[in-house]
């Protein structure tokens, strides 16, 4: 009977249309040659055989010649089941309608199911599979047999018809310093339009779960990868979260180093001064000052400042700054004890 059509797709005899449909997809994306760089060969064939028993099996006449027919029915010199009644024989006085199959090109059939030749990319040596660049179709695009394969620009065959990709979604996500300095874990819910094979869109509501590094600055960006609103001929969106730093009441961020300024009366920078202070984790510090704090004096505390996002346990540095507070008056007493007390 040569090839086995439904064993190929691996589907029953009774598969209807859509369980076809969903077994070509499947397979077409697992064995598309642009997939399997390291067996190409093989993929190659199994690509072609794939294609050609969806063609045969999803076509009602060329099914009915290859269920009684078998691969060399279809293939040689069978008349098709036609008006003339349900014999295959040759009748009449002009001869048979010879039916001939010669199977389209695998890729044609690829691409008028999906609507694009290739979705993916020369994945080869030097390529790692890795993004380079490129746009990663969604799982729920293709069933779950999609693992998210890549294409990017200049990469693999293209094709007139490949989709364009929507522009990204930004969104500010704000972050207190406490969430930056010990890292946690953020919940987005996204609702979007999701669309099944036929191009019929429905609403569905997502969890995007954003793990937040220690150390992490203002302007970091975590991308989802098209979790925008799906519609035909177009990638969905990726969706980008920008990270944004609330203000805090105590400290300032300059890169990995903490900020914090302390006012202080003139008494007190001249003759000595305890900072009290209680760190972004809930530690208390107590830092004493045991020099002269003159205007543009800092204190400097290495390793209390904001984790290096590299190297966690590494930080940057305490500064602590001093606003003085000086008298807006000294009566003539004070002026001549101060000159006695601070003379050479």
């Amino acid at each position: 009977m040569g090839a086995d059509y439904y064993k190929i797709l691996q589907v029953d005899k009774n598969a209807k249309e859509e369980d076809l449909k969903k077994a070509y997809r499947k397979l077409a994306m697992r064995w598309h040659p642009d997939k399997n760089p390291n067996n190409k060969k093989e993929a190659e064939a199994k690509f072609k055989q794939i294609s050609e028993a969806y063609e045969v099996l999803s076509d009602p006449q060329k099914r009915a010649i290859y269920d009684q027919y078998g691969e060399e029915g279809l293939k040689g010199q069978v008349p098709p089941p036609g008006a003339g009644g349900a014999s295959f024989f040759p009748g009449g006085g002009e001869g048979p309608t010879v039916f001939h199959f010669n199977p389209r090109n695998a890729d044609d059939i690829f691409s008028e199911f999906f609507g694009f030749s290739s979705p993916f990319g020369s994945m080869g040596s030097g390529g790692g599979g890795g993004m380079r660049g490129g746009s990663r179709f969604s799982s729920s695009m293709f069933g779950d047999d999609f693992f998210g394969s890549t294409f990017g620009p200049g990469e693999g065959p293209m094709d007139s018809r490949q989709p364009r990709k929507a522009a990204p979604i930004e969104n500010l996500l704000p972050c207190s310093l406490e969430d930056l300095y010990k890292g946690t874990t953020k919940k987005m819910k996204i609702s979007r339009e999701i669309a099944d094979m036929s191009g019929k869109t429905m609403p569905v509501e997502e969890i995007l779960t954003i793990d937040i590094k220690p150390g992490w600055k203002k302007g970091t960006k975590i991308t989802f990868p098209e979790k925008g609103n799906e519609q035909p001929n177009v990638i969905p969106a990726d969706i980008v979260f920008i990270i944004d730093e609330k203000p805090h009441p105590v400290f300032t961020r300059e890169g990995n180093d903490l900020v914090v300024t302390r006012k202080v009366s003139l008494v007190e920078a001249l003759t000595g001064y305890t900072v009290h202070l209680t760190t972004l984790d809930g530690r208390s510090l107590t830092i004493p000052i045991n020099s002269v704090i003159h205007p543009s004096y800092e204190e400097i505390v290495p390793g209390e400042g904001m984790p290096i996002p590299k190297d966690p346990s590494r930080k940057g540095k305490l500064r602590i700054k001093f606003d003085i507070k000086f008298p807006t008056r000294l009566t003539s007493e004070q002026k001549a004890g101060i000159k006695r007390l601070l003379s050479p």
